[in-house]
């Protein structure tokens, strides 16, 4: 296939290699730390600005945390957790926790004990919980007062964790928080990421992944480090702005790649001010940027949606630029941005969690100003575009599957207490490559566009849906027999899950019912939003769903019906 015909037409190109197939970053390659025993705490503090700057805000409350603090505060706490509960190398940590004030100080003090730090979204269900503790055996738990009451007993040990750090004086709930683990001797050092490396597991973060099922995705300090320099610090480098006179808006969730690597980890090495909101919402949102004077804002189609939704118009003078991730955005929805915020500068970004959120970016430093793509390869980052049957190599302006190869490439997947087999991991990773699953092509000016996904993965409001995770969720049902949930385009949301369901003979099983007993089970961005009841659910020979099939009959479905 084809976009442009005139963009094949190029002899020599300094990103493409047409004797290797290769794509390579138009960014000079930036050096990465060679010390093998650096960890990212270090690494993170070492760039941390000694001002007693605002580097963490409270939304709702104002409370803020400066970098003095901070350090502090992950130093203290890191050395609470190894000497009062023992979290060591060796240990892994969950964190069950909403944005707040005290995510990035848990996750980063996690880190420099030498632990593994896993995340989870807060709004699942007891029973995604549940599953979550059996699949990561975690030592720790670390757990908003909400979120404990939502964990099996004796699931694993706890430790109750506030929004702020203010709450001391206020709920003696969190008493062994502030007394036990935050009050240890100043006069002793912390050793920060005490034996551990750049090549050691650093976080366990959850994916969809290429093959449609919840995975682990083990990131290392490497990437981590990687994702810092080549992401955060690097954009910021492209800009003639100090960054720290930027002031962000964390209104995406730190549990997720996303959020994390700029809200709990890379901005923070920059020194600028992050602005904490518990969760989204669109007039609070509003009120953040305008009480804080925020100037960058990253986010997520729908919050994009959100903002343009809002009567009257908004006038949001100090936000500079905006930036959209994780799901793709239709082309109505960006020109409708540009028009509302015409002083404001709008870039996309790709990555994903397997690629510890390194891929691309786009910036409007240069001429060209294409809104719809993704950006341009990070530094020290490579990509092939693949055709789909042959596996050769596509030049620019083909469309094919999108590789890639880089220092933020995920050491490999777990679940279940264990690494996926052999079969799993060289579907996506193979000779060191990442296979992401989504249809791409390189314009004849590098910019990357994508352009659909091979994976079954459902994106919600930014979120990853596993079909998979739906399906087992509804055949245990008594009155399902077979189940397949595929995808359905929704102006609001980009994507929602649509179950097509073959009900026992004689059942009167009614649509509200299969998304009312879904509901009750999953978190809430994970609930069906459609059903519709077939006679069969369509299969190959060898008894894979054709999702296609599926997807295609949504065209004719009507009334809870289908052809099928």
């Amino acid at each position: 296939m084809q976009p442009d015909a005139a963009a094949t037409a190029h002899p020599s190109l300094s990103f493409y290699s047409a004797a290797t197939g290769l794509y390579s970053s138009l960014h000079p390659p930036l050096p990465l730390p060679s010390d093998p025993s650096l960890s990212l705490v270090p690494h993170l503090f070492s760039h941390l600005p000694l001002h007693h700057h605002s580097l963490l805000v409270d939304a709702p409350t104002a409370a803020t945390l400066s970098c003095a603090d901070f350090r502090r505060l992950v130093s203290s706490l890191a050395a609470g957790l190894r000497r009062r509960l023992h979290i060591a190398r060796g240990s892994l940590v969950l964190l069950l926790l909403p944005n707040s004030l005290t995510f990035p100080v848990a996750f980063l003090a996690v880190l420099a004990t030498g632990a593994v730090a896993t995340t989870m979204n807060p709004s699942s269900a007891p029973a995604e919980i549940a599953a979550r503790l059996r699949d990561t055996a975690p030592s720790l738990v670390l757990a908003s007062t909400h979120n404990a009451a939502k964990l099996p007993p004796l699931a694993a040990p706890l430790v109750l964790v506030p929004d702020t750090f203010q709450q001391q004086h206020d709920d003696d709930q969190f008493d062994f928080f502030f007394h036990a683990l935050l009050e240890t001797d100043p006069e002793t050092p912390v050793e920060m990421g005490v034996g551990v490396g750049q090549d050691d597991a650093a976080a366990v973060l959850y994916s969809s992944g290429t093959s449609g099922r919840s995975k682990g995705v083990v990131v290392t300090h490497r990437n981590l480090i990687a994702m810092v320099e080549l992401f955060v610090r690097f954009e910021a480098s492209q800009y003639t702005r100090p960054a720290r006179d930027n002031v962000y808006l964390a209104a995406l969730p730190m549990f997720h790649v996303y959020g994390l690597s700029l809200f709990a980890v890379g901005l923070l090495s920059l020194g600028c001010t992050v602005v904490v909101m518990r969760r989204f919402n669109v007039d609070d949102a509003v009120k953040a940027i305008r009480k804080y004077k925020v100037t960058h804002l990253p986010l997520v189609p729908p919050i994009m949606s959100a903002l343009l939704r809002a009567n009257p118009p908004l006038e949001l003078d100090s936000l500079l630029q905006v930036s959209s991730g994780a799901a793709p955005l239709n082309h109505t929805l960006i020109h409708h941005f540009l028009h509302a915020f015409p002083h404001v500068d709008f870039i996309q970004g790709y990555g994903m969690t397997e690629s510890t959120a390194v891929g691309t970016r786009g910036f409007n430093t240069c001429k060209h100003k294409k809104y719809a793509s993704v950006g341009l390869l990070a530094p020290n980052m490579h990509a092939k575009i693949v055709h789909l049957e042959s596996g050769s190599c596509l030049p620019p302006g083909s469309y094919g599957e999108l590789w890639l190869h880089g220092p933020a490439i995920m050491k490999e997947f777990c679940f279940v207490t264990g690494y996926l087999n052999d079969d799993d991991d060289a579907f996506t990773r193979k000779d060191g490559w990442l296979r992401t699953g989504d249809i791409a092509y390189f314009d004849s000016d590098g910019h990357l566009f994508i352009v659909g996904r091979l994976k079954d993965t459902i994106k919600y409001k930014g979120f990853q849906i596993a079909p998979a995770d739906l399906e087992a969720v509804l055949i245990r049902h008594p009155e399902i027999v077979d189940v397949a949930v595929t995808s359905d385009e929704d102006e609001e949301a980009g994507e929602i899950p649509v179950a097509f369901v073959v009900r026992k003979s004689g059942s009167t099983l009614s649509c509200t019912h299969v998304m009312e007993y879904v509901a009750k089970q999953v978190a809430s961005y994970k609930r069906v939003r459609k059903v519709i009841f077939v006679e069969a659910i369509p299969k190959s020979a060898a008894g894979k769903v054709l999702r296609r099939l599926l997807k295609d009959s949504l065209v004719d479905a009507s009334s809870g019906r289908s052809r099928l």
